[in-house]
């Protein structure tokens, strides 16, 4: 800066805007985000996708990896899948309040499932189906955890279109290089 240059509100404000934008530029990390995606009931298969669909609404370079039961997420019955326990779940709203032994009557999930699915769309909240297309449409990588799929005995052609498929170094180098990296 020279010192006849006068420094105004204005020029401190542009230099700041100017450093920023600066900074950017050397951030490769400012525009990723990366998920891993571990539990595979209903209730846990909405966070990382409104998380990784809203980031890629933003801009932002999104993917998720699916390890253990939130393969379920991206697998071809995941309807079938994905359900919701009330037991050990004190949070479940339930129409009055039910002992755990109750809760835990064949048939209380799909109970619990659809009363979850209701209250969501009443509310207007995508289900899972519908926010598996939004992440396919805006780009978002779901990746598939290929040890996890060989433990439990999946093959590639079990999960919807668009999956990848890869190991936990692949999962490591897409987290190195987010701005974002989340474990839900």
């Amino acid at each position: 800066m020279l010192d006849t240059e006068k420094l105004t509100e204005d020029r401190i404000r542009e230099m700041i805007r100017e450093e920023i934008a600066r900074a950017f530029k050397k951030d490769p990390a400012k525009k990723k985000a990366m998920l891993i995606a571990s539990k595979g009931s209903l209730d846990w298969a909405y966070p990382p996708l409104i998380l990784a669909t809203a980031a890629a609404a933003a801009g932002m370079e999104a993917s998720i990896f699916f390890t253990f039961y939130g393969l379920n997420i991206v697998h071809k019955d995941f309807e079938k899948k994905l359900k919701v326990s009330p037991v050990a779940n004190p949070e479940m709203p339930m129409p009055m309040p039910m002992p755990d032994i109750v809760t835990a009557m064949p048939g209380m999930t799909g109970f619990a499932t659809g009363m979850m699915k209701n209250m969501f769309s009443k509310k207007g909240v995508a289900t899972i189906k519908e926010l598996l297309d939004v992440a396919i449409e805006s780009d978002v990588k779901l990746i598939a955890c290929q040890m996890t799929m060989d433990v439990f005995g999946y093959t590639q052609d079990e999960f919807i279109e668009g999956v990848e498929f890869g190991g936990a170094a692949a999962a490591l180098s897409d987290a190195r290089k987010s701005h974002v990296t989340l474990f839900i």
